[in-house]
C-alpha cells in the first residue's frame, strides 16, 4: 500500500517538473473572420429598417461602442424577443443629415409592435 502511494507521489512529482514547451499563451486573430463577414454583410445591406424616427423624419443611428456585436429587439405579444447581429460600423464617409429622398420609410405606427418600429437602428463606433 505504501509502495503504490510512493510510486503514484513519485510520478505526479515528475509530470509537474516536466518543462513546458509553450510558456505563453498565444491564438490566431478570433475576430478577424468575424470581421469579415459583417462587412461583406454591411456592403451588401443598408444599415436601417424601413422606418424613420420620428424626432428627425429619417433613420437614426445609435452609435455603440466597437466591441458590441449584439442587439436585442423586443415584441409585445407572444415572446418574439430576438438578439441580432450588429454588422454595420460607422466610418467617417457617412452622408450627411436629409441624404434620403422624403416618403422612403414609414413612420412609427401609432401603436408600435416591435422596437424596430421606433425608427432608431445599432450602428458600431468607428475603431
Amino acid at each position: 500500500m505504501i509502495r503504490k502511494l510512493l510510486v503514484c507521489l513519485v510520478v505526479v512529482a515528475a509530470v509537474e517538473s516536466l518543462p513546458t514547451t509553450q510558456t505563453t499563451a498565444s491564438a490566431s486573430d478570433i475576430y478577424g473572420m468575424t470581421h469579415v463577414w459583417n462587412l461583406n454583410y454591411a456592403h451588401t445591406r443598408p444599415w436601417h429598417g424601413a422606418y424613420y424616427y420620428q424626432n428627425y423624419g429619417q433613420p437614426t443611428a445609435m452609435v455603440v461602442p466597437p466591441t458590441a456585436h449584439m442587439r436585442q429587439t423586443y415584441s409585445w405579444g407572444v415572446s418574439q424577443n430576438l438578439n441580432h447581429p450588429i454588422y454595420h460600423q460607422f466610418g467617417r464617409n457617412a452622408s450627411t443629415p436629409g441624404a434620403a429622398p422624403a416618403g422612403m420609410f414609414r413612420p412609427t405606427p401609432n401603436w408600435p409592435s416591435h422596437t424596430d418600429q421606433f425608427g432608431i437602428y445599432y450602428v458600431r463606433g468607428p475603431w
